[in-house]
């Protein structure tokens, strides 16, 4: 005759309960440690433009600081900054009256080398027109600026990149 143990299978039982529960727990720490591990797209990445400054110098950096990046300006006042690199490349800063940088525009003409592309400065890609001409702009609140990326139609086009802060 067939007899069954109660406390042989109530042993057994609790041995399977435990062997599932520590499974999912460690199933769960695994999950959970390959998620920590990847970059997350959060609230904060999105704050941070991909662009974000120009030879070392930012939005908000003073006069001087911008001056000692950038060198020299072809032509400067209180109030903005004109450079011209090689020709192929003008770049101008603008100051407000507490000596800091507002904005700041890089122009990159025909024949210049090392022109970001739409994605290199804002991160995303940017739909051209049927021209070829391309605009677009993202704000980035957090930050405390905007940063466009423009391009010319045309066989010789002219790239604009310019960060401005957003006055509140």
């Amino acid at each position: 005759m067939f007899s069954v143990s109660l406390g042989l299978l109530q042993s057994r039982f609790t041995r399977l309960i435990f062997f599932i529960a520590g499974t999912s727990v460690l199933i769960g720490l695994a999950a959970n440690s390959s998620l920590a591990q990847r970059p997350r797209a959060s609230l904060d990445d999105e704050s941070r433009p991909a662009y974000s400054e120009f030879r070392g110098v930012r939005i908000g950096m003073t006069t001087d600081e911008t001056r000692k990046k950038l060198g020299s300006p072809r032509d400067k006042s209180a109030e903005q900054d004109f450079y011209i690199y090689d020709d192929t490349q003008v770049v101008q800063v603008y100051y407000d009256k507490a000596a800091k940088v507002t904005a700041i525009s890089i122009d990159y003409m025909n024949g210049a080398t090392g022109v970001p592309s739409a994605k290199d400065v804002l991160g995303t890609d940017a739909d051209a027109k049927p021209d070829g001409s391309i605009y677009k702009m993202l704000r980035y609140p957090k930050a405390g600026y905007w940063v466009s990326y423009s391009r010319t139609a045309g066989n010789e086009p002219t790239v604009t990149i310019t960060m401005q802060r957003i006055d509140h």
